[in-house]
């Protein structure tokens, strides 16, 4: 995928912030720009181009922004702007709604219509999302309640796309060019069903957007349960009020399935604490256990299958710095 990174710290002291507010207008949209810090602003953002949406990993000096009718009638890209807030505090005021967010904040607004955000307190940290408002399948007057107000970013459909967010702006894994707009996709897919969650107006979604909605949902309650090593697919299934033959039938369009998909996390995992210094004296059973395998034994098996090595060996050729790039990989 297409990566854009610019930050002010390489910059004379005297041109960071007008660097910075000519990067953000023609990256984003024409916007008055104002900060108290103009004489020693700091900023960073990134810019991931998944497709038709934009990702913006972003730490800037608090400052204040305003999109006017003037700056609207001169250019609209006319997109939806979701924004997650990490750290620091933001007033956002839009279709005549103001709102304070601080940690795990989500909020959304509509560049075609004015809107002013003000950052406050710490430097804030946040990931912004923008999506053509083209491609969210929900009907603008259903929308438009929802700008500027508060969205749950710690609990359901909320909390999937802040983490999602979160993990492409921290994850400096490696990615296929064709990997940008599949994930990209997903991404669409999960702020439409935000906001028809929230909205409810779910029936207005197609089929597809649901059923990438549900695979999410179900690989987090799986992320966060790994450590039961008496999880089954019937519990995954229960868990989301659908059948087991259901749940089976989303996994094999992923082109796995529910039990190889528990185990190949549950070894990733375990993979990582055994290159982990810090877990370096912890028994290989512990690190089994830790991430749901009952049996040390039945651990062993299944690692060597995955990685072509005991984990003994592959501890201590991670924690020597001499561990093969391929021996990293799953299988």
């Amino acid at each position: 995928m297409i990566e854009t990174v610019f930050r002010c710290d390489d910059l004379p002291k005297a041109d960071r912030f007008d660097y910075w507010r000519e990067q953000m207008t023609n990256l984003i949209a024409p916007m008055e720009m104002s900060s108290d810090h103009t004489r020693d602003f700091q900023g960073e953002a990134r810019v991931l181009e998944l497709g038709a949406a934009h990702v913006w990993p972003t730490k800037f000096h608090p400052m204040r922004f305003r999109r006017t009718p003037k700056l609207i009638r001169q250019s609209d890209p006319e997109l939806y702007h979701f924004s997650f807030l990490q750290r620091g505090n933001l007033q956002v005021s839009q279709a005549r709604q103001e709102t304070a967010y601080g940690q795990n904040g989500l909020y959304v607004v509509d560049t075609s219509r004015p809107y002013e955000c003000v950052a406050y307190g710490d430097a804030p940290i946040g990931v912004g999302l923008e999506i053509p408002k083209a491609l969210i399948p929900l009907p603008g007057d259903r929308i438009d309640p929802l700008l500027a107000r508060p969205i749950p970013g710690h609990e359901g459909i909320g909390a999937l796309l802040g983490g999602f967010l979160t993990r492409l702006a921290s994850d400096n894994g490696t990615y296929r060019p064709s990997d940008g707009p599949r994930l990209g996709t997903v991404l669409i897919d999960l702020a439409a069903s935000l906001l028809a969650h929230t909205i409810e107006a779910e029936s207005a979604l197609a089929p597809e957007t649901h059923r990438h909605t549900l695979i999410l949902r179900v690989q987090n309650f799986i992320q966060r349960n790994l450590h039961d090593p008496e999880l089954t697919p019937a519990d995954v299934a229960a868990a989301h009020h659908i059948s087991v033959s259901y749940l089976h039938r989303i996994f094999r369009a992923q082109d796995t399935t529910v039990s190889r998909w528990i185990r190949q996390q549950r070894l990733d995992r375990a993979r990582r604490d055994l290159a982990d210094p810090g877990l370096a004296t912890a028994p290989l059973h512990e690190i089994a256990a830790r991430q749901g395998f009952a049996h040390a034994a039945v651990f062993s098996r299944a690692f060597r299958a995955a990685y072509g090595m005991p984990p003994s060996d592959y501890r201590q050729l991670a924690l020597g710095g001499c561990l093969p790039d391929q021996a990293g990989l799953p299988a």
